[in-house]
């Protein structure tokens, strides 16, 4: 269980990650996408949420 959670929060950190370098923000308007810290931290967040939901 332990594992399917860190792997969902790694997954979910990458793609937040690659939300931020493809997508991002140019104006530096969109809280969760102009910083590749917050967007990654709460795509790791997402992803260990739902991996953790998956039995």
């Amino acid at each position: 269980m332990i594992l399917h959670i860190i792997i969902g929060a790694i997954a979910g950190g990458g793609l937040g990650f690659a939300l931020y370098k493809f997508v991002g923000c140019s104006t530096g308007a969109c809280p969760l996408t102009s910083n590749p810290l917050i967007s990654t931290l709460y795509g790791g967040l997402v992803g260990a949420l739902i991996a953790s939901s998956i039995r």
